[in-house]
């Protein structure tokens, strides 16, 4: 082919040939001598070398193809939100076990540091783990089990007690109380009720099981890939930029590594002097309570007032006097806990203003729950060292 020669324009009819541009000076050449010349007729109607005739306008300023363009992307975005709505329960364990390993992996460096392998280090971390939750089970389901056989067992002489108490025979006397109450418990409704609760529970059980398991495995995986999954994420940004992303990548990981390690230093002491105590005060199932109130320390803002009602509840049983000491003992723990060792297991951690936590821990906990004021703390930190890092000194050079 000629290099003068221009490239032809491939159609679905083959080459489009265009007509033949004179060099300067030349004097052009009607296109009718031109077809004359060439011996090959024109149709009426069609443009020379154009067989299937000339191109219309185009489309891509029409108002019709617009809108179908843009209701497709507006029914694309709603099935994106049903589809990871549908998959919410599947992504929060997914959001846990990566928060879990991010916070366990500061335990496996340490390991580490004392020349144990990364392997080794994981399996003894985890290991731990699932002693936790061995322990934790063997603590409170033989207390749940007694308490339950105990009230089966004694539910006779509670109903006896009731029919011997005038306040209660009067009311039966007025409005049959005893015999509706009978009627009710002979009849199916009762029994479908029953046993439809029973299935509730035992559902309940079984999913709370099955999500406890799929939260340790992943754990787990995420836990020995850590290093290859920051090495990808870290990928995605670009070259230029990715020394800086990195840096401050490590930096939100330490961060909320450190603030999970921290927490949980801060539930352990919170548990150990809650069982040194009860074991003091003799209270039954000292090692269960003590358990759950380390668990629901981890709670932000609203734990600890929960684990302490528990154990005080239970101390009330005991006697009223032993549920007062419990109150003044926790209401004075957690100030200790709040003004001194908080503040100090935590100062290298997170570096969070106390209204930044308090904010992280409600809107984290008005999204999703439990998990979200878990979450909600080492996520404002994240965006604190952002917009300290990144945006503020934008600001400042704009």
């Amino acid at each position: 082919m000629d290099p003068a020669e221009p490239e032809p324009i491939l159609t679905s009819a083959g080459p489009l040939i265009l007509p033949d541009i004179p060099p300067a000076g030349a004097t052009a050449v009607p296109a009718s001598t031109a077809t004359a010349s060439s011996g090959a007729a024109t149709p009426p109607g069609v443009a020379p070398g154009l067989p299937f005739g000339r191109p219309g306008r185009s489309m891509s300023n029409n108002p019709f193809v617009f809108g179908f363009t843009a209701a497709l992307g507006v029914l694309t975005a709603w099935w994106l939100v049903q589809a990871v709505a549908s998959a919410s329960s599947v992504l929060i364990l997914i959001v846990v076990s990566l928060f879990l390993a991010i916070g366990l992996n500061p335990a496996v460096e340490v390991l580490q540091r004392w020349n144990v392998p990364r392997v080794g280090a994981i399996t003894v971390v985890f290991l731990g783990v699932i002693l936790v939750f061995v322990v934790f089970g063997l603590a409170v389901v033989p207390p749940l089990t007694a308490q339950s056989t105990q009230f089966v067992d004694q539910l006779p002489q509670y109903v006896q007690e009731l029919q011997n108490n005038p306040l209660i025979r009067d009311l039966d006397q007025r409005f049959q109380l005893l015999e509706k109450l009978q009627q009710y418990v002979t009849s199916g409704d009762f029994g479908t009720q029953m046993f439809g609760g029973v299935l509730g529970i035992g559902s309940v059980l079984i999913g709370a099981v099955f999500n406890s398991l799929t939260v340790l495995v992943l754990t787990l995986y995420f836990l020995g890939s850590l290093k290859s999954l920051k090495k990808m994420a870290y990928r995605l940004v670009p070259r230029s930029r990715r020394t800086r992303a990195t840096l401050l990548g490590d930096q939100i990981i330490d961060s909320i590594g450190g603030y999970v390690a921290g927490n949980l230093i801060i539930s352990l002491i919170a548990g150990v002097t809650t069982f040194i105590f009860l074991s003091i005060m003799q209270v039954p199932y000292a090692l269960a309570l003590a358990l759950i109130v380390a668990l629901t320390d981890l709670i932000p803002l609203v734990g600890a007032f929960i684990g302490a009602g528990v154990a005080s509840l239970v101390g009330f049983f005991v006697s009223p006097t032993v549920g007062i000491v419990c109150l003044v003992f926790f209401t004075i723990y957690q100030q200790i806990e709040n003004y001194w060792i908080a503040p100090t297991v935590m100062k290298s951690s997170v570096d969070v203003p106390p209204l930044a936590t308090i904010v992280g821990a409600l809107l984290g906990g008005a999204l999703l729950g439990v998990v979200g004021a878990l979450l909600g703390i080492p996520l404002v930190a994240a965006i604190l060292l952002i917009l300290r890092e990144v945006v503020l000194p934008r600001q400042e050079r704009a």
